[in-house]
């Protein structure tokens, strides 16, 4: 479709966030793919409240939209707000989203009332997760209403699109599957097998399964002596001073403290806070990256996560192997022969996984090769026109709705 024009609601840089990073290169690849792409919503103040979401809709003219395609998840509630109160409106443009958190689409409660005392800090945690847990069978209500009136959902994999499909109660036909998109990078050869140098990589907070990676590390060292000198561990990534435990000590400081315990210390590198123009030549500094990530249990209350990662996406691009758990849609993203899962919180799986590399270094290079493979298929270019058909499916989609509904059928796209 030539000339079409999309809104994009979305966290973007310098806002630092996965969903964010993403959405900079989404726009990017569909700027490339012809698309116009506006960002009403960047530099302002987060969207709260459903009223507020149809105030700020209704001081803007519509008219001149294809589509308004919100990126969903991380928690956020603005974009799902937005996308409802449009979805409200007898004229208005096509509507899409791409879901990364699926099988839900926003998760936490959409009440306010509910809002308002998660963000008082007045009340214990105890009781707001609870809360979470009796209040959301009116968030799913909000959430499969919201679902139904898109004119179509995106997700990064087959596994997602399959759990959005049901929990959401949509016909599949309703969502596309579009993998994460990788840059374009030259390939870079592995480092030299005489040490296994593995990458964990990533925002660095609770809940991502460092600590399994750190003691898998430590049963190699201790139970293979012999290999003891052959395996160093970096983690790098964006660190959340905010994320503390009790006593004020950071995440960051309980990793370490963690590390010293095993006797590791002198196997681990940091490298925190890294820009992203650097990121490339850290993952390819390293035969691999591990991903440990575990399932939240607080989550497990609400649904199953079925999403996947920037991370991931990062080390295919760079012709990476990536040895995962089992959780979220990881399993399915290397399975292209491009590394190995594990069950997830299983520390004696992953650390035979890393020893078996250290026996036999040659599996390294056939999952490389795979990677590579994954990664042309997946430039972003290829991802900006893979969305440039789903936006014309749904503005496709949205006037055969207006029709039906006797209303006239809009053709913003040549305006």
């Amino acid at each position: 479709m030539r000339g079409i024009r999309v809104v994009l609601l979305s966290p973007l840089p310098p806002e630092r966030t996965g969903i964010a990073d993403y959405a900079a290169n989404w726009r990017r690849a569909a700027n490339g793919a012809g698309i116009e792409v506006l960002t009403p919503l960047q530099g302002q103040r987060p969207i709260e409240s459903l009223q507020a979401a149809r105030r700020w809709v209704s001081e803007r003219d519509w008219s001149r939209v294809d589509v308004v395609h919100a990126e969903l998840g991380g928690g956020r509630h603005g974009e799902f707000f937005v996308l409802a109160a449009l979805s409200e409106l007898r004229e208005r443009p096509a509507l899409s989203a791409t879901a990364h958190d699926p099988e839900r689409l926003v998760w936490r409660p959409v009440a306010r009332w509910w809002r308002a005392l998660d963000s008082s800090r007045v009340l214990p945690s105890w009781f707001s997760k609870l809360t979470a847990v009796l209040v959301d069978p009116h968030t799913l209500v909000c959430e499969r209403r919201l679902a139904k009136r898109l004119d179509g959902l995106v997700t990064l994999t087959r596994t997602g699109a399959q759990a959005l499909s049901k929990r959401m109660r949509l016909v599949p036909e309703r969502v596309s599957v579009i993998p994460h998109g990788v840059l374009s990078l030259p390939v870079a050869p592995l480092p030299d097998d005489t040490v296994l140098r593995v990458l964990y990589f990533g925002y660095i907070y609770s809940g991502k399964g460092i600590e399994d990676l750190v003691d898998a590390v430590g049963q190699v060292v201790k139970q293979h002596p012999e290999h003891a000198g052959r395996i160093r561990l970096t983690i790098a990534g964006g660190t959340a001073p905010e994320m503390t435990f009790g006593g004020g000590r950071s995440y960051l400081d309980e990793l370490r403290q963690r590390v010293a315990d095993r006797g590791i210390t002198g196997h681990v590198d940091w490298e925190l806070d890294v820009e992203e123009p650097d990121i490339p030549a850290l993952i390819q500094r390293h035969h691999l990256v591990v991903l440990p990530y575990r399932e939240s249990r607080k989550l497990s209350l609400l649904g199953q996560m079925r999403g996947t990662s920037g991370a991931l996406a990062w080390a295919i691009g760079c012709g990476r192997a990536v040895i995962t758990s089992d959780a979220r849609s990881f399993a399915e993203e290397i399975s292209h022969g491009n590394g190995l899962a594990y069950k997830q919180g299983q520390v004696g799986q992953l650390a035979q996984a890393l020893h078996g590399l250290l026996v036999d270094p040659s599996k390294l290079i056939d999952w490389t090769k795979a990677a590579g493979r994954v990664a042309e298929a997946r430039q972003w270019d290829r991802t900006g026109h893979a969305f440039a058909g789903h936006f014309q499916q749904v503005v496709q989609r949205r006037g055969k709705a207006r029709a039906r509904a006797g209303l006239p059928v809009a053709n913003r796209g040549q305006a």
